[in-house]
């Protein structure tokens, strides 16, 4: 096995049994960076020589006996988080050098385990969308087919991990961005409930992070690497007035204590979306799949109380709305340099009033209520990630689906709703698509029960036995 193809918990045994060194291993890695990211343009800017150093560090760690739980694992940053001393664009040019003075708790959590800091990867501008182009890198390109789209706004860092640049990335998610990309890349992408990461990437803005909200967390292409991942770096922080508390338990301990009994809900669409015929076909084979290992599947009642139409400009709006209220200063003296994709979404959230925004957050409590009526009967809820797959790289999303043309920012994201109530959810990688591109499925459990939905999903990568592939280097 090439070192390209090992799971963190691969290398870690690897690296304890002295078969493997944490400096070949970065080394190895920036080479095969090096010689495929010119195709993809996933990193965006590299962290070389202090990588080097932390993996010699690593390595004399794991000579004296002191090793820290990710000691020795290259791990990816999304070019939205700050990595202090080292470039953090935004994927904005307004940002385009600038270098931030502190890590985000995030960072710093990966840095004091023993994670290597590889590089940041590509992200659209402030995160405005579920696609990854931006003025000052360009586009990314999917590992599984070129020219396909990696989805956003973590579609650098997933796209990193597909492609075998790293077994570990970050990412955030306020409207599906750790979600959609995984989904298109073929991955295992991990939001945890709100606040279970802390959020304090700007420390004079920690209350934005609420409309939607926003959670950081792993990609990895196991659920075991993420659930290292994630016992790293969740739990309490000072900084952030929403953290909570640590877990007492540990995710990755907990997947072998997962139950054998499940009870599943399942929405095809979330009573809007339409969804490609082949992805509901690979959905319903997987549930299908579920239920020979033993699980009680059954359609679930969800109800949005909206069309696709109305909802998506519902979301929209709340989103647009965060956007227009904290970008006035950019506005003013950058206007020039920002996308056309972000301005428009800008002047969309402009002129909210205070009776607008409460009766926003009375359909988000309606939201809410409806999924806790859900998970009175099930353990968890499950969909397709993606309503659709395949859209050009340079393009902003999917036209069409099933020969119906459909909005191409938001109309085939079927991720966003949990984001309205702060709900773990993940997509775990079920299938292709008949042209190669993967499909996910999301999985969603109650609030706060962010282990429990990690224990069903090793639970259902076990039973479904998904190939780790990796894309063919083109």
């Amino acid at each position: 096995m090439e070192f390209y193809q090992m799971t963190a918990e691969e290398l870690l045994r690897n690296y304890r049994a002295k078969t493997l060194s944490p400096v070949e291993v970065v080394k190895f890695l920036f080479g095969r960076i090096d010689r495929l990211n010119p195709k993809l343009n996933v990193f965006v800017t590299l962290n070389q020589e202090p990588a080097l150093q932390q993996a010699k560090e690593s390595e004399r760690n794991f000579a004296m006996g002191k090793v820290r739980p990710l000691e020795g694992v290259p791990v990816a940053i999304k070019d939205l988080t700050n990595t202090k001393g080292l470039r953090t664009t935004y994927g904005s040019l307004v940002y385009k050098d600038y270098i931030p003075t502190r890590d985000a708790t995030v960072v710093k959590r990966l840095k004091a385990a023993g994670a290597i800091i590889m590089g940041k990867t590509n992200t659209p501008e402030f995160g405005h969308k579920g696609t990854t182009n931006n003025r000052i890198f360009g586009p990314s390109k999917n590992p599984w087919k070129l020219s396909n789209g990696t989805g956003g706004s973590s579609g650098g860092s997933a796209a990193a991990v597909a492609a075998g640049f790293c077994p570990l990335a970050e990412g955030s998610d306020g409207g599906g961005s750790i979600r959609i990309p995984s989904s298109l890349c073929g991955v295992f992408g991990f939001k945890p409930s709100f606040g279970r990461v802390p959020g304090d990437n700007h420390l004079d803005d920690v209350f934005a992070q609420s409309v939607p909200f926003v959670s950081y967390g792993p990609i990895a292409r196991t659920v075991s690497d993420a659930a290292l991942m994630f016992d790293v770096i969740q739990g309490h922080s000072d900084d952030d007035p929403y953290s909570l508390d640590d877990l007492c338990l540990s995710a990755r301990e907990a997947l072998d204590l997962h139950k054998t009994d499940y009870r599943i809900g399942y929405t095809l669409n979330f009573g809007m979306y339409d969804v490609d015929t082949e992805i509901q076909d690979i959905f319903m084979e997987t549930l299908e799949k579920l239920r020979i290992h033993g699980a009680v599947v059954e359609a679930a009642d969800v109800r949005m109380n909206k069309n696709l139409k109305e909802y998506v400009n519902f979301f929209n709006r709340l989103w647009m709305i965060g956007l227009a209220a904290g970008t006035k200063k950019l506005m003013a003296e950058h206007c020039g340099e920002l996308s056309d994709t972000l301005i428009s979404m800008i002047h969309r959230g402009e002129g909210a009033s205070a009776d607008e925004y409460i009766e926003m957050n009375k359909y988000r409590s309606y939201v809410w209520q409806m999924f806790q009526g859900l998970f009175e009967t099930f353990d968890v809820l499950v969909s397709p990630t993606l309503a659709a797959a395949e859209y050009p790289y340079d393009r902003e999303g999917p036209a069409e689906v099933n020969g119906h043309m459909i909005d191409p920012e938001s109309g085939w994201m079927m991720t966003s709703p949990v984001n309205l109530t702060g709900q773990p959810a993940c997509s775990l990688p079920v299938g292709f698509t008949s042209s190669g591109i993967p499909v996910g499925m999301q999985c969603v459990a109650r609030r706060l029960n962010d282990i429990g939905l990690m224990q069903f999903a090793g639970w259902a990568e076990n039973r479904l036995k998904t190939d780790r592939l990796f894309p063919t280097d083109k």
